[in-house]
């Protein structure tokens, strides 16, 4: 059974890049895609004429077969005495917000530390299925859902609540989390991908909880970096990721408002799909996200 083509062609997307990674012809492709569906006694592949996807059935074989492929490959590497060797492509499926702010300052390192790796960060709003898709892992913030993928925690971020000077000068400054519920003040709402709903405003110190203060605001978004851009322009008061906002706190264009009320936390997670023996390159991708995310809590 030809696993190399049935990952070439996920990976890829495409029968003609497919064949050319691996030396076959157009026509040699097709036949050996049919083989491999004969071989498997379904479907695999939807064609069009942007590009090829799994079908359901496709998706369901592949997350079974791929973990034992990425175990091939590394079997192989092993056997010609390079187990630790990190290599070939590696594609990852990543929130946007961790790419501008803790991948992006450190890809270099990582880069530089594996000469034979080629990377592919593929920012996104929501994570889709990573296997289906060849995806090697995928990294998110938010609590993960039930799903066959391995999960694992990288860090938790505070959630602070920011306003710009410009804003504070119009609007005054809130003393407490309650006073954002009145028509005085403005917030930036920012839905909650899993619900389609504004996230509620809660506010935590240390045992104490405030939840779901009554907040309003004329502006809703999906996207954290409209979010920041919209607070540090004065449109009005937003909850952010403290990884996010640190700097820009620093150097005084945010102000946090509540200090006493900064203790509830966010969390990001890494996705991968296998627990067992993950390719050398998805095991050196998931040691340097845990060390570049140390910093940025």
């Amino acid at each position: 059974m030809n696993l190399e083509l049935l990952a070439a062609v996920v990976e890829t997307g495409s029968f003609v890049r497919a064949g050319e990674r691996l030396g076959l012809t157009q026509s040699g492709t097709s036949r050996a895609v049919a083989r491999l569906e004969s071989d498997v006694g379904v479907r695999l592949f939807d064609r069009n004429a942007r590009a090829v996807t799994l079908t359901d059935e496709g998706r369901r074989f592949y997350a079974r077969v791929a973990p034992l492929y990425a175990a091939i490959e590394d079997a192989v590497d092993e056997a010609a005495g390079s187990a630790g060797r990190v290599r070939g492509r590696l594609r990852i499926d990543v929130d946007a917000f961790f790419a501008r702010y803790i991948l992006g300052p450190n890809v270099e390192r990582f880069l530089a530390r594996y000469p034979e790796l080629t990377l592919e960060a593929m920012a996104s709003d929501s994570m889709g299925p990573i296997v289906g898709e060849g995806f090697d892992a995928a990294v998110r913030f938010g609590e993960p859902r039930p799903s066959a993928l391995v999960a694992r925690k990288l860090l938790e971020t505070r959630i602070v609540t920011c306003a710009a000077p410009s804003y504070l000068a119009r609007r005054g400054r809130p003393r407490e989390p309650g006073e954002l519920a009145t028509a005085d003040h403005e917030c930036i709402l920012f839905v909650d991908p899993q619900t389609g709903r504004p996230f509620g405003w809660d506010f935590v110190s240390g045992r104490r909880r405030i939840a779901d203060v009554p907040v309003r605001g004329r502006l809703v978004v999906n996207d954290v970096k409209t979010a920041i851009s919209a607070c540090l322009a004065g449109h009005g008061i937003a909850q952010l990721m403290a990884v996010g906002t640190r700097d820009l706190v620093a150097r005084g264009e945010l102000v946090e408002l509540f200090p006493k009320w900064q203790d509830e936390r966010f969390p990001l997670y890494v996705y991968h799909p296998s627990r067992h023996l993950p390719p050398a390159k998805v095991r050196a991708f998931l040691d340097f996200v845990i060390e570049a995310s140390r910093g940025a809590r």
